[in-house]
């Protein structure tokens, strides 16, 4: 059974850090580029950053650049954000997706046909 777990996520004060986990199961996860998103309230899904299936391409989404990074563990089958210098505007859910693409950065389109995880809420709040 295809499945895509996040977890990690919680809340944080302003300045603080926290790495997110998505872990995947049912799928070969090498062949895979992976992306994370996220959604606030009221606001639409962005990508916030994406790698390839190697892991040797990343692309960052400008307001997170500098301050997030996205890698992944192939022999783990699990992809990671962490996530520096957080903010109040970095709250939201965050989800993680899965998707054959050509190019990373399409791996970053909220319109990208892939599979999904449920998400994991992060809150940035003092």
């Amino acid at each position: 059974q295809l499945q895509l777990v996040e977890s990690g996520g919680g809340l944080v004060q302003p300045g603080g850090s926290l790495r997110l986990s998505c872990a995947a199961s049912g799928f070969t996860f090498h062949y895979f580029a992976f992306g994370w998103f996220r959604q606030a309230p009221g606001k639409e899904r962005e990508g916030v950053a994406c790698i390839s299936s190697g892991g040797g391409l990343t692309n960052y989404a400008d307001s997170v650049k500098g301050r997030f990074t996205i890698s992944r563990d192939n022999a783990k089958n699990t992809v990671y954000l962490q996530m520096n210098s957080l903010k109040p505007e970095d709250t939201a859910v965050y989800y993680c997706a899965a998707g054959q693409v050509t190019a990373v950065q399409t791996m970053c389109d909220p319109g990208v046909q892939g599979y999904w995880g449920k998400g994991t809420q992060v809150t940035v709040s003092s």
